[in-house]
């Protein structure tokens, strides 16, 4: 079995705009990146070579996403399917469909649902939006760990680019320990990437 990791095109289309923004070669950077939208994955990027990812075998392995439950301790999952009754395609549509942040809240998948839930000091809401953060961070400290540093922090997709304070709240704790890493939001473009490397395959460019 393969670690495959996922979301490949949009770390690499973000990697490749932090080192523009900061003016250096991809070579000679270290770069986390977050892809937060529906699904969320965290890469370690270091000089260009993605060296961790959250992502697994499937989707499933990682952060809490929109319906994915995320990093599970599998005894857990026994215990569930067990105490339930449930069967293991069953118990495989729970931990992809129904579970993440409409599962922890009951509400919906959707961050912006969530975050007006919040503002009404909904607790379920709260809940998921502080257990998703949390998540995120852990990542995010263990690959700065791993690199042994981070030039940029970039965070991208659908979340990522549009809850300034979310992000906000991720710079203050990221620059409390690291204050020269840049903390920075970069619109992704997959399809730009996966144009940009099919063009590269199909004339012969590495």
């Amino acid at each position: 079995m393969r670690k495959y990791g996922f979301h490949g095109s949009s770390h690499q289309f973000v990697a490749h705009k932090c080192a523009e923004i900061l003016k250096k070669p991809l070579k000679k950077i270290k770069t986390i990146t977050c892809h937060l939208g529906n699904g969320c994955s965290v890469a370690a990027i270091d000089k260009g070579i993605v060296v961790e990812t959250s992502m697994g075998f499937t989707p499933l392995e990682g952060l809490i996403m929109g319906t994915r439950c995320g990093d599970i301790d599998v005894a857990a999952v026994f215990h569930i399917m067990e105490k339930e009754g449930l069967t293991v395609r069953q118990m495989d549509e729970i931990l992809n469909r129904k579970s993440g942040l409409l599962g922890i809240s009951g509400i919906s998948n959707d961050i912006r649902t969530l975050n007006e839930e919040a503002r009404k000091k909904n607790p379920a809401a709260m809940l998921a939006l502080e257990m998703f953060i949390h998540r995120i961070k852990k990542y995010i400290g263990a690959y700065y760990l791993m690199l042994g540093g981070a030039d940029a922090v970039c965070f991208t997709a659908g979340i990522g680019e549009n809850n300034p304070d979310m992000i906000n709240r991720f710079k203050k704790d990221i620059k409390k320990i690291a204050p020269k890493t840049k903390v920075m939001v970069v619109p992704t473009d997959e399809e730009l990437m996966i144009a940009s490397l099919t063009d590269s395959l199909l004339n012969g460019k590495k």
